[in-house]
């Protein structure tokens, strides 16, 4: 396949560097300088600074020309970024099929990637690619496995074929929903487990927390239209998992950072002292909204919500969770 990976930080290098031996790959760096240096130095410094960027990969700023030719367009923005990116394949006349690594919720809009593209690009091929993933492992050539899920089906299965060899497999699905919604909440729960091992509240709490998280978000996920078993799987539990236990979560060192936070460091400035997206921290408030509108009690998530809005009140939320009246469990 000639793939186009759009994005050059840390997920984008990594699965550029990754498919880079088996398909022909270009990777574009919106930023002309980080392209230039990209070529020059052939390491992603800011991101992935031990890791080669073979000389088979084209870098480019120049994104008609990472098109040209193009099979499969790998989306690894934001969320954030990712409406501006659909955008620029729009007017880009790009008809390759489009699949976005992003996982998480559009600011003050609550919509998942699916939403925004069903709106930049109606009539396009899509798909979204999650799980239990690390771009530095996965740069590294370590063991992963992925979900690639479209709505459709034929799609989700041949271009997980075309991704799954090496040390990467690749499962399809056809819950797009399903995964995007456990992509997208478990990055909060990694926040709340970070906060929880922040505040040393021991391995019994951080197990509690994140059984809890995963019925949060398995009923969120249902209620949005995905199915049950998504939410047991790979982009599901698995992630959850990883995200919620790995050194190398973004997330998790955000909830960490909380706890330690006893004097109330604005927000601001402990993503600056983080120096990479947490996504978690973007869709919080988003997940929230969401299932308040439904009426879906997500009491974590909302634990969460209060500690972003008031930095230095991690311990106040851990014990309001922990005075929470007994239920049944479901």
């Amino acid at each position: 396949m000639n793939i186009a990976v759009l994005g050059a930080g840390a997920w984008g290098t990594a699965m550029a560097v990754h498919l880079a031996a088996r398909h022909a790959v270009t990777l574009w760096a919106r930023d002309p300088a980080q392209a230039a240096a990209l070529n020059t130095q052939r390491v992603n410094q800011r991101y992935l600074a031990d890791i080669t960027i073979p000389a088979a990969i084209s870098v480019t700023a120049d994104l008609p020309n990472a098109l040209n030719n193009v099979t499969l367009v790998l989306a690894a923005v934001t969320t954030a970024g990712l409406r501006e990116t659909l955008q620029r394949l729009k007017s880009a006349q790009c008809k390759a099929p489009v699949v976005w690594l992003c996982k998480g919720l559009e600011r003050e809009q609550a919509q998942l990637p699916h939403q925004i593209c069903a709106t930049e690009l109606p009539h396009a091929t899509c798909g979204v690619l999650s799980g239990p993933s690390f771009a530095e492992e996965v740069a590294r050539g370590q063991p992963t496995a992925l979900t690639l899920a479209s709505t459709d089906a034929s799609f989700a299965a041949t271009t997980a074929r075309e991704l799954h060899g090496g040390s990467l497999r690749v499962y399809s699905s056809s819950d797009v929903v399903g995964v995007e919604v456990a992509g997208a909440v478990k990055n909060v729960m990694a926040i709340a487990t970070g906060i929880c091992d922040g505040l040393n509240l021991g391995l019994n709490a951080r197990a509690a927390l994140m059984t809890r998280g995963l019925a949060e978000i398995t009923r969120l996920g249902v209620a949005l239209g995905g199915r049950a078993e998504t939410f047991m799987g790979l982009a599901g539990v698995g992630d959850l998992i990883l995200t919620c236990t790995g050194n190398l979560s973004r997330n998790r060192r955000v909830g960490l950072m909380l706890a330690e936070n006893k004097k109330g460091k604005a927000l601001d400035a402990i993503l600056t002292e983080l120096g990479h997206v947490a996504e978690g921290v973007y869709s919080a408030r988003e997940v929230a909204r969401l299932a308040k509108a439904r009426g879906i009690d997500m009491p974590i998530t909302d634990a969460v919500c209060r500690v972003l809005d008031a930095p230095g009140t991690a311990a106040a939320a851990a014990r309001e969770l922990l005075a929470r009246d007994a239920k049944s469990e479901s």
